[in-house]
């Protein structure tokens, strides 16, 4: 019988990425995404999973931030809604890890690099067949890069792929993308040999713990219904947008994602009326700023 776990669900994502007794699932994902001279072999994971953050917490928790033993500071995120100004808070969160690293009067020559890494289950570059981009500080006349500094990431799952049968001559990260989004239709054997390697087989593993366990398995139902209903009152508020017209139909789109992260954030909902009295940039921001609050979740 099929596992039924989507590992892009925050529940899975974060047991899966998030538990240090699993760190080998992580590493094996970090090392098929940045692919370095010298491979991550050690991981400390700065905001490890716990039952509680999932318990009365109506966000969407999939981000695991790390610190490895080259002292390389990592955030890796599942992504699976589209928003405005997403690559701009990719940069915000590379550009926060690499500033708090040093304590003040600290030598800046000790700063490590900051990466910033985003899984996403949709197209962000419709215009582009590549799946992953490396966004690194780089001169571009003369390629010279400067190596101790930030880097986002991002890799479009749904461009591998994701085809069993060639799997097995696929490159890591193309079999990462598999497992993310295919996961749920197979069976916990059938995974194990589509995928070789203590890695893939400690994913694996916690996908079907997930299955087996009812407490497990009652958690990770309600956290796929909220992130379910969390999209599906996005997609609408956009939708109704495009509907009013190109500008209005913008701010009409922007006045209802506010209230809809106003509610997931447990905050008062704000009139209607207030927020269409202010100007398109400035409900922008208002939706950028509680995107950003939904995202920044202290440990």
């Amino acid at each position: 019988m099929p596992l039924g776990i989507r590992p892009t669900v925050d529940f899975a994502f974060k047991k899966i990425f998030g538990s240090p007794k699993n760190s080998i699932a992580l590493i094996g994902l970090l090392n098929a995404i940045l692919r370095l001279e010298h491979p991550v072999v050690q991981v400390e994971i700065l905001n490890p999973f716990s039952y509680q953050e999932f318990e009365d917490n109506k966000l969407v928790v999939l981000d695991v931030r790390c610190r490895d033993s080259a002292g390389r500071c990592l955030n890796v995120e599942m992504q699976v809604s589209a928003y405005p100004g997403l690559m701009e808070r990719l940069v915000y969160y590379a550009c926060s890890m690499y500033v708090d690293q040093l304590a003040a009067g600290s030598n800046y020559a000790n700063a490590s690099p900051a990466i910033s890494i985003c899984l996403l289950s949709h197209r962000i570059f419709p215009d582009s067949d590549l799946a992953h981009h490396r966004f690194a500080l780089i001169d571009e006349p003369s390629g010279r890069r400067i190596e101790k500094g930030i880097e986002v990431h991002t890799v479009e799952l749904t461009k591998y792929n994701l085809d069993a049968g060639t799997l097995r001559e696929a490159e890591p990260l193309e079999q990462w993308a598999f497992l993310l989004l295919r996961a749920q239709d197979f069976e916990a054997a059938e995974l194990r040999e589509l995928l070789a390697g203590a890695a893939f087989q400690s994913a694996i593993d916690v996908l079907e713990v997930i299955s087996a366990k009812t407490e497990d398995k009652d958690m990770y139902d309600q956290r796929e219904k909220a992130q379910r209903d969390y999209q599906w009152a996005l997609s609408g508020a956009r939708e109704e947008g495009r509907e009013e017209g190109r500008e209005e139909g913008e701010k009409s789109a922007n006045i209802n994602t506010v209230r809809i992260l106003e509610d997931v954030l447990d905050l008062p909902i704000s009139d209607v009326d207030k927020l269409a009295a202010m100007d398109s940039n400035s409900l922008t921001s208002l939706v950028a700023e509680l995107q950003e609050r939904i995202r920044d979740r202290k440990s």
